[in-house]
């Protein structure tokens, strides 16, 4: 598949694949119930085309420089491929990954195992959670602003992320742990929504999580660079990668909407999507459901944490430790109950709605 696309025009077709399949399903929901049969049979089929779409076209992508980290992560491949001992300076799991891999496959190989690993757990976890209605999260979770992004360049924190859902679709706590420890020994990044789940699991006051988010973006406002020397004197920062984050320089490697810094005004009205559609389902529409509560208060933890370090450079990577959950947060109970009269134009035009920012800041701006 690689190799019919020119690399120049590879996001080009993808987000206008990505745009086409928005506006079918929008056109869809105006003339059909969501839970009629047929509605449901077509969503399958299609989930099942798209999955399979995003699976091979993310995972046969071509090895460049184009996609940031990917070309790095290659030439520690070739390096463990050619006999170079494990670095155990990093996530232990993944470098064993890599380098098991490294001696049975190629590096082409590798990146699609990636995807798979990658993807592939937002499908079981779709279909655990909202049964029949799998595609509509599916979908969502797929078309999120920074998905492609973490899928060919963020790769472990991108796998991080999936794994963490798939764990939250898990009925028993041991087993949620697991694969949330799972997900920690990929990209050390994944404590802090971990850290989050056990909190929630404790304090439950929702009101309190939403207070504290609110009260997050005048504390950055105030205190400007505070936040940033705070953390990485607790040491929870000390990977020089990571602590790279709240330095001056910045990689070449990043494009263009990761290296402007400051206090993101776009990227907080983007978060707060989710706090509002969180806030209206809870208290306006009164929807009582233990497991979004739970993941709203995830949610608005770790978001939180990333407004207090909002100017660090590579901020939007901490971002992403909530980002990944906003979709969830956004459509779930859409899935679960009858809110609105014309539910499903309303995913509709939701979804429409969610796929318009991602594709105007990562197709358009960013071009």
């Amino acid at each position: 598949m690689n190799t019919l696309i020119p690399i120049e025009y590879y996001e080009l077709v993808y987000y206008n694949f990505l745009l086409l399949i928005v506006i079918l399903v929008l056109v869809q929901s105006t003339s059909v119930s969501i839970f009629d049969k047929d509605n449901l049979a077509s969503k399958k089929n299609l989930g099942i085309f798209f999955l399979c779409f995003v699976l091979l076209y993310m995972g046969t992508r071509p090895i460049s420089f184009e996609f940031a980290d990917m070309a790095v992560y290659a030439l520690e491949f070739e390096d463990y491929a050619n006999g170079v001992p494990l670095n155990t300076s990093k996530e232990l799991i993944f470098g064993i990954f890599m380098k098991a891999a490294s001696s049975i496959m190629s590096a082409e190989m590798f990146f699609l195992v990636c995807a798979f690993i990658y993807v592939f757990p937002l499908y079981l976890a779709s279909k655990k959670i909202f049964k029949e209605y799998w595609f509509y999260s599916l979908f969502i979770l797929i078309i999120s602003f920074s998905f492609w992004a973490y899928g060919t360049n963020g790769i472990r924190n991108g796998i991080g992320t999936s794994l963490f859902i798939y764990g939250l679709s898990k009925n028993k706590n041991v087993v949620k742990f697991a694969i949330f420890l799972l997900a920690i020994s990929i990209h050390t990044s994944l404590i802090l929504p971990t850290v989050a789940f056990v909190i929630s699991l404790f304090y439950k006051n929702i009101k309190f999580y939403l207070f504290a988010w609110i009260i997050a973006i005048p504390l950055s406002l105030a205190l400007a660079g505070f936040w940033e020397n705070f953390f990485l004197n607790l040491g929870l920062v000390e990977e020089s990668r990571i602590a790279g984050y709240f330095a001056d320089d910045q990689s070449a490697l990043d494009n263009i909407i990761e290296l402007k810094v400051g206090f993101r005004w776009d990227f907080l009205i983007y978060s707060a999507t989710g706090v509002v559609s969180g806030y209206y389902y809870i208290f306006k529409k009164k929807y009582d459901d233990a497991f979004y509560n739970r993941l709203f208060a995830i949610y608005l933890m770790c978001n939180a944490l990333w407004i207090l370090v909002i100017r660090a450079n590579f901020s939007n990577r901490f971002a992403y430790l909530s980002w990944f959950l906003l979709g969830l947060i956004i459509i779930y109970p859409l899935l679960k109950v009858v809110l609105f009269k014309k539910q499903h134009l309303v995913v509709g035009i939701i979804m429409f709605l969610y796929f318009l920012f991602t594709y105007v800041v990562n197709f358009i701006f960013a071009k």
